[in-house]
């Protein structure tokens, strides 16, 4: 297996990460892993900036359209159907591309993740459930006062992760860190990491274009059709909580669309930040496909 290798691209939202990464599978002649944790629901498409039917039938892609949102899906089972694409793919080739922007998805997938308590179901309901109703400012109290050693942390921007680590306080007594043993697996295969950027006043640009064209594509008429649903975890994300809140009347369609841009902006802000701390990744423009693609022959 030394001589297979996975080829990973990330950054953030809106760069062109599945542009390049079907290019480079295409000149390998390769399949790809979606490393996006709502890409993989059947039921949202526009929000989540899925790759056209076009472009998927380019490339075979794993882990797009593979569940419905009232499944759980998570970054170990990730990283369990991963490990097992990369086996259907070494069969056939000696690359495989895997693409995305869920961070911890992608570090599941290289370094394993450590054994976490089963979920408490009732106590999970019940902090989503206040959290829907309270909002941030309650989760970040809660964990504060709850587990001030995670809240110490910094970690306190994600509301999926701050609710993870409250029930796991609240079902336990020990908090999350404790069952974190740093501990990385070896993977009998190579990984090379690419990372594409683009100066922040593109970046946004980008952002702001492809919101606007979600909006054309009919992203309205989606999340109202999903709005029976709206507090399935699957849907606790940008570009459909805030057309629900729209659907609500809490907020105008105009600062929806406003708040999609921004809260997008600070999304991507945030990969780059989780990425960034990776000294393995390689960063090039998305444009660089020849220089990605010499740097993927070299270091292999």
């Amino acid at each position: 297996m030394k001589n297979k290798t996975i080829i990973i691209i990330v950054g953030p939202t809106a760069v062109g990460k599945t542009s390049l990464a079907i290019q480079l599978a295409e000149y390998l002649r390769t399949k790809i892993i979606s490393a996006d944790s709502r890409q993989c629901f059947k039921e949202i498409n526009i929000g989540v900036a899925k790759p056209s039917d076009e472009e998927l039938k380019k490339v075979h892609h794993y882990f797009i359209n593979t569940f419905s949102i009232n499944e759980e899906v998570n970054a170990a089972l990730f990283e369990k159907l991963a490990l097992q694409y990369a086996q259907e793919i070494f069969k056939e080739n000696d690359f495989g591309v895997m693409v995305g922007g869920t961070g911890l998805y992608v570090k599941a997938f290289c370094e394993g993740l450590d054994e976490m308590p089963a979920a408490n179901l009732l106590i999970r309901n019940e902090i989503q459930n206040q959290f829907i109703e309270k909002g941030l400012a309650w989760l970040q109290n809660e964990l504060q006062k709850n587990d001030p050693e995670f809240y110490n942390k910094g970690e306190i921007q994600n509301p999926h992760r701050m609710m993870r680590a409250l029930e796991i306080k609240l079902t336990t007594g020990k908090s999350i860190l404790t069952f974190r043993s740093q501990q990385k697996k070896e993977r009998p295969f190579n990984i090379i990491k690419i990372g594409l950027q683009l100066n922040k006043e593109l970046l946004h640009q980008n952002i702001n274009k492809r919101v606007a064209k979600m909006m054309d594509d009919g992203l309205l008429n989606e999340v109202k059709n999903l709005f029976p649903y709206k507090n399935l975890n699957a849907l606790n994300t940008v570009g459909y909580t805030e057309l629900f809140n729209f659907l609500e009347e809490k907020v105008t369609l105009a600062e929806a669309v406003d708040l999609i841009k921004k809260n997008t902006r600070h999304y991507a802000k945030r990969q780059m930040t989780w990425f960034k701390k990776d000294a393995d990744i390689k960063w090039f423009s998305p444009n660089d496909f020849e220089l990605v693609k010499n740097f993927v022959l070299i270091n292999n």
